[in-house]
């Protein structure tokens, strides 16, 4: 004898080889539309039309989704790119590119579970990326075969830290997933990564680095002022190498690092830094003066160095 229905399982329908379902729901447009749900027995699709009647509940719903990779690129292209730094949407790019399109990528968005993303995690500890990423087959087009193609694996994995930052690419992609309701929840939150090993940095003593200085400016090295700025101001490379001399005040002593040189792929990139608390004027101790190129500029009234004739400033983009 035929079991009585659920409560509001009245929609529920033999389908194939197993059972469907549908809810009135109302789409982004304003359109009101039914939209089904599929499963292989009638409690798995009584679940999945009781999880799609609160969502139609709380409003618009939509009917087609994409699958993970789909969304990643409309995210890279949409909310990434115009709002973040060029360098960090090519990093994002590229760990969407070649780790999460290959491993998850296609599945539909709504069907991820942590248990597919966990798993896909764990292979990449374990997996060799030269064949994952298929880098074997375009050296072998190139006569530069070498690992799996020839037979003897370089077991090159991705690292903990290459892990935690695909993680939190995906997180950042599925957060955005959930603002626009095509997600109930985040799943790439609640997968486990190995933690990531903190090793401890031993920094040079002062008089290490005073005989580093000592002997770039004895062999008359060309980047003796950029050692000096490093090791004396701690700039970062990219704010020692995008430095001008409109930045530099040899009147007052003093500095700002203002904006940063990059490499994106294969394009430099004149930018401001980062943050604002990098644009603080900095004190220039002598050292620091004295390290400049002498007999190729001359202090103005003002106490500022002229820029070189046609050096103008220019934002190269992406």
């Amino acid at each position: 004898m035929r079991s009585r229905r659920a409560n509001g399982e009245g929609s529920i329908f033999p389908y194939r080889n197993g059972f469907a379902a549908y809810v009135w729901i109302t789409t982004p447009s304003g359109k009101r539309q039914r939209k089904y749900v599929y499963g292989r027995t009638r409690e798995i699709v009584h679940s999945r039309w009781v999880e799609l009647t609160r969502k139609a509940a709380r409003g618009p719903v939509g009917t087609k989704v994409p699958t993970a990779g789909q969304f990643l690129h409309r995210w890279l292209e949409d909310t990434v790119a115009p709002n973040l730094a060029p360098l960090t949407y090519a990093t994002y790019e590229s760990h969407v590119k070649n780790y999460i399109e290959p491993g998850i990528g296609a599945m539909r968005l709504d069907r991820l579970r942590v248990a597919d993303v966990q798993a896909w995690l764990n292979r990449l500890a374990t997996q060799c990326q030269c064949c994952a990423q298929g880098k074997d087959a375009r050296r072998a087009l190139r006569g530069t075969a070498r690992c799996c193609a020839v037979g003897q694996c370089c077991h090159r994995v991705a690292s903990s830290r290459t892990v935690k930052d695909i993680r939190t690419v995906l997180r950042s992609g599925l957060n955005s997933a959930v603002r626009q309701e095509l997600l109930d929840r985040n799943v790439a939150q609640l997968v486990q990564i190995p933690k990531q090993r903190k090793r401890k940095l031993v920094p040079w003593t002062s008089e290490e680095a005073r005989r580093i200085l000592e002997s770039a400016r004895s062999d008359s090295d060309p980047l003796y002022a950029a050692y000096v700025l490093v090791l004396v101001l701690g700039l970062r490379k990219g704010e020692v190498l995008g430095l001008s001399w409109e930045a530099v005040n040899f009147g007052q002593g003093t500095l700002v690092p203002d904006h940063q040189l990059q490499r994106v792929r294969r394009s430099l990139l004149y930018r401001e830094t980062k943050t604002e608390a990098s644009d603080a004027w900095l004190p220039m101790p002598d050292i620091v003066a004295a390290a400049r190129p002498s007999g190729v500029y001359s202090r103005t009234g003002n106490g500022r160095l002229p820029a070189r004739s046609g050096s103008r400033r220019t934002t190269c983009r992406r």
